[in-house]
């Protein structure tokens, strides 16, 4: 049974290139109520934390790239 919470996050550095890289090989990215969703799926923070994009992995595990914030 798929964990029903983000089970791992990775790590990046430039979100949108991640994001593009993991579309072009047919990733679906999730969009959850609540968050600022961009045209590709990113929840941007607005400066608030770091920008962030859920998807499942093939066991339907919620799997999060989440770009580097300081």
């Amino acid at each position: 049974r798929p964990a029903s919470f983000t089970v791992l996050n990775f790590v990046v550095e430039n979100i949108v290139k991640a994001v593009d890289g993991l579309a072009a090989k047919g990733v679906v990215f999730e969009r959850y109520d609540g968050f600022d969703h961009d045209e590709k799926g990113i929840a941007r923070s607005n400066g608030n934390g770091p920008s962030i994009a859920w998807f499942r992995d093939p066991a339907g595990n919620i799997l999060a790239l989440m770009e580097t914030w300081e």
